[in-house]
């Protein structure tokens, strides 16, 4: 039997063949490695070093709304809820203008409440982090830095099982989901008006911002202060505070960006007609694209409307087209019909369109107009009574009802110009009472108005408006100007102070007025605004005289954290009202998010 032969493997050759094989594998992996630990080395050890080094301590502001700023920084930039941050004057170093806290946060965006000083911010004013916040994010780094991780290597592709865990697991709701906050009192004062009559008053204030409801997208937003007299009756003329009450805004509505419907029911505007003035009613529309159609009913409660009375209802549908972007050009477009009834009596049969153009902060292009459908019939003395649309076989006609059409242009953010272009046809049913407020200053310049605002050195800023009054049966036209100051620091007393001077005459009368109102933030516990004013008006429909002067005070005392006492006044004293009114206010103040961080 022939036997195979066996190779000779020897005690020295075998080691040294393992020896070769182990370094023919070792220049493999070096060779298949090296690139990517170079492209590790040069490429991605920068970018962590630069995403370690990305905190920021100043923002701009990009938008102011009533008690909020939008900063243009988020989680990237370091910002977290619940840092403070103060506002100063872009260029101006040491003008500490306001203080606002972050609330929440998006990866480039955050919301701020406004703490202090919210009617002085403006766009593009920088928001630094308190000396506060800064020593915190100092010890947070020098913690972090003497913390030493293991290199992590991770895999393109989740494990199923792993990802099918991690979905599983439980996760922190937003900030916004259900958070309530506002403030919640109950009044109580009195009134001694003409003749020795004395009232007892009672009543509620609310304000409050609750989002994200129960998990939903409902949202509940506005402001109330009602008041109710004792046994002792009702004036038979609205108090002036009780009409500035009567302004307020109080609104449930529904916005899910994963639904086309939109609803909304309350005292509030009409999203995309605001020259509907106020509702108190509800909207319900679907989005299409871009577009969004949709149905709206209520009354007219708000006593600066130019057709206001309380027993007026209305209903309608609009159509709105919008797009673009507002850190560029933005444009919205709505039209819409609709009809009034007075006590269900017919009154007006309308349809309204509303435009608007707008660049960043530059340019904006609003116009409003609204025609009536009216019969022949309705034309009574050169004015239009919209009554009898609706009765006889005559020819109808639409006729303009009113038209607003402004151009705003404000190149610097100091320095703003305006113009424009308004027109009435029918004699206006606001209360006459709000003239000294400034709340009906919109209606003053009827026909070609301009002006400007500017702000100038050392806080202070001057603005004005000079139209020429045209109207149909006028012999001549009248010249129009209102004219005002304002200084956000008085002597460096902090004290807000904004004097104005106003002549005019329109269509529904004419007069002058005068006011001076004041306002001050002591710290975060005290606040405090007073407005005097006096107006001499005459009205063109019942040629009497209408003299008065009028006192208007409040004064807020926040309580620790949670509570807060209001003290309030006003004097009034005219041709046709006389009258004192006070209240004492208690309240509580309340933030669920706050304290669930508690």
């Amino acid at each position: 039997m022939i036997q195979k032969a066996e190779p000779i493997t020897g005690c020295a050759t075998q080691p040294v063949m393992r020896a070769n094989r182990t370094r023919i594998h070792r220049r493999k992996v070096l060779w298949h490695w090296a690139p990517l630990a170079l492209a590790f080395t040069f490429v991605l050890v920068p970018d962590l070093c630069a995403a370690s080094d990305s905190g920021q301590s100043s923002f701009t502001v990009k938008f102011v709304s009533a008690d909020a700023v939008y900063l243009d920084g988020g989680s990237n930039a370091g910002l977290a809820e619940g840092q403070k941050l103060l506002i100063k004057r872009k260029g101006v170093e040491d003008a500490v203008v306001a203080q606002v806290e972050i609330e929440s946060v998006a990866s480039a965006s955050a919301v701020g409440k406004i703490l202090s000083g919210g009617a002085m911010i403006s766009p593009g004013d920088v928001a630094r982090l308190s000396p506060e916040e800064l020593e915190k994010l100092a010890r947070a780094a020098s913690v972090a830095e003497a913390v030493k991780y293991p290199q992590v290597i991770t895999f393109t592709q989740d494990d199923p099982l792993d990802q099918e865990l991690r979905e599983n697991i439980p996760k922190p709701a937003l900030p916004e989901v259900n958070r309530m906050r506002g403030r919640m009192g109950f009044d109580f004062g009195f009134m001694q008006s003409q003749g020795g009559f004395t009232s007892s008053l009672y009543g509620v204030t609310m304000r409050i911002d609750a989002s994200r409801l129960a998990g939903s997208y409902w949202n509940l937003r506005g402001y109330y202060r009602g008041y109710r007299h004792s046994s002792g009756g009702n004036s038979q003329t609205p108090m002036l505070v009780d009409l500035v009450n009567r302004t307020y805004h109080l609104s449930l509505t529904y916005d899910n960006p994963n639904s086309r419907w939109v609803a909304g029911a309350g005292r509030l505007l009409l999203p995309w007609a605001s020259s509907l003035d106020t509702l108190d009613g509800f909207y319900i529309g679907r989005r299409y694209g871009k577009a969004t159609a949709g149905v709206f009913g209520g009354s007219t409660p708000d006593p600066t409307s130019w057709n206001y009375n309380p027993s007026r209802q209305m209903a309608g549908g609009f159509v709105n087209f919008e797009g673009g972007s507002y850190d560029s050009f933005r444009f919205t477009s709505t039209s819409g019909i609709a009809l009034t009834r007075i006590n269900w009596n017919p009154d007006r049969q309308f349809g309204l369109f509303q435009n608007g153009i707008f660049y960043k902060r530059y340019l904006s292009i609003y116009s409003d107009v609204q025609v009536d459908l009216l019969s022949a019939s309705s034309e009574v003395g050169g004015l239009s009574s919209a009554v009898d649309s609706s009765q006889g076989p005559g020819k109808r006609d639409l006729k303009l009802s009113r038209s607003y059409f402004t151009v705003r242009l404000q190149p610097f953010r100091a320095l703003s110009f305006d113009v424009s272009e308004i027109y009435f046809r029918n004699i206006p049913t606001f209360d006459e009472h709000l003239l000294g407020t400034g709340m009906l200053d919109k209606y003053l310049f009827q026909g070609l108005s301009g002006g400007f605002r500017l702000e100038l050195p050392y806080r202070f800023g001057i603005y004005s408006t000079v139209g020429r009054s045209s109207r149909s049966g006028d012999a001549k036209h009248s010249w129009d100007y209102l004219a005002g100051v304002t200084n956000s620091d008085v002597l460096r007393t902090g004290i807000r102070v904004d004097l104005r001077y106003s002549k005019f005459d329109s269509s529904f009368g004419g007069g002058t007025y005068r006011s001076l109102m004041l306002s001050r933030d002591l710290g975060d516990r005290l606040q405090f605004d007073v407005q005097v004013g006096q107006q001499d008006y005459l009205s063109t429909w019942t040629n009497e005289q209408n003299r008065a002067c009028f006192v208007n005070g409040n004064l807020n005392w926040f309580l620790g954290s949670r509570y807060y006492v209001g003290v309030g006044m006003t004097f009034y004293s005219g041709t046709d009202q006389n009258y004192r009114q006070s209240f004492v206010t208690l309240g509580y103040r309340f933030d669920t998010q706050k304290r669930s961080r508690e």
